[in-house]
């Protein structure tokens, strides 16, 4: 649904992209992340069709950003909506779908399926933050779009919120929506998406699914081991491990040592409790692939 080669922005001599490539394919959640300044939001406005490239082809459904096939193919929703306060919840979205050419009276459905359904009758400006990035979302499933382009979507929404917003993604998904979703919240994306995609400095740092990412950085895998009470101790020494907290002791091993390293514990029989796998986060992979040469 969304192709992008080699693409190369410039901005008064300061290089914002540089030869960027990457796809979303129908049905497939893509996290885009990256630092302040890395080129996403450059490149989430060459998408739209808002900015030009300087090169490089960029492709939405066989068509070129910003034609008027594109544009109906897509929905952005960026990180504050913003919206009349004024008006009531339901007079906004019966407003958009008419410029959309779509009938008034999806609205109601569109409101319910972002949970604001007992809201729709209240004016946008006794909304909170929250409350108005869920406008900002069923706003933009108006039509059925085949690409969303999400910039921090769940910025403002409590826990409860950001589960059920990434349960109605996991649906658009199911449904053929291709989503290229940025975010700065990397312990969210890292389980609800397919793919990362990092920039760093406008390039292209890396490009995979996390169990791919994992194996590429080879960075070390953390064990935590819960000793027998009394137990400890012996564990510790047994293993080569630090304590933390009386009964834990803590291991690091190298990707290729796990199996021997998970052996060595249960050799341990009964002075063993449990144990936990602990694989690096997105946060590390992030920090360790960012910093990498390209």
């Amino acid at each position: 649904m969304l192709t992008l080669s080699q693409v190369s922005k410039s901005f008064g001599g300061v290089t914002a992209l540089r030869s960027v490539g990457f796809s979303v394919a129908p049905g497939e959640r893509v996290a885009l992340i990256g630092h302040n300044g890395a080129g996403k939001s450059t490149l989430m406005k060459i998408i739209l069709g808002l900015i030009p490239a300087d090169s490089g082809r960029t492709d939405i459904g066989g068509h070129a950003p910003g034609s008027r096939a594109a544009r109906g193919l897509t929905a952005y929703l960026p990180e504050s909506a913003a919206f009349h306060p004024a008006l009531t919840g339901i007079e906004t979205l019966r407003y958009y779908l008419r410029l959309r050419g779509e009938d008034a009276r999806q609205a109601e459905a569109l409101l319910d399926r972002v949970g604001l359904g007992e809201a729709a009758r209240r004016r946008i400006g006794t909304y909170s933050k929250g409350m108005r990035q869920r406008i900002g979302l069923a706003q933009a499933l108006i039509g059925h779009p085949r690409l969303l382009v999400l910039d921090e979507p769940t910025s403002g929404l409590d826990p409860v919120s950001r589960r059920e917003f990434y349960a109605l993604l996991d649906g658009l998904a199911a449904d053929g929506a291709a989503i290229l979703l940025s975010s700065h919240a990397l312990t969210e994306v890292e389980a609800r998406t397919d793919r990362i995609v990092i920039l760093a400095q406008g390039r292209l740092m890396a490009d995979d699914t996390l169990a791919n990412l994992r194996r590429q950085a080879a960075l070390p895998i953390r064990l935590q081991v819960s000793a027998q009470p009394g137990a400890a101790d012996e564990v510790a020494e047994r293993l080569h491990g630090g304590r933390r907290n009386g009964v834990t002791v803590d291991l690091t091993c190298q990707p290729a040592e796990k199996l021997a390293r998970l052996g060595d514990i249960a050799a341990l029989g009964g002075m063993v409790e449990d144990v936990e796998i602990l694989p690096p986060s997105l946060e590390d992979l992030y920090s360790h692939l960012s910093r990498r040469p390209s």
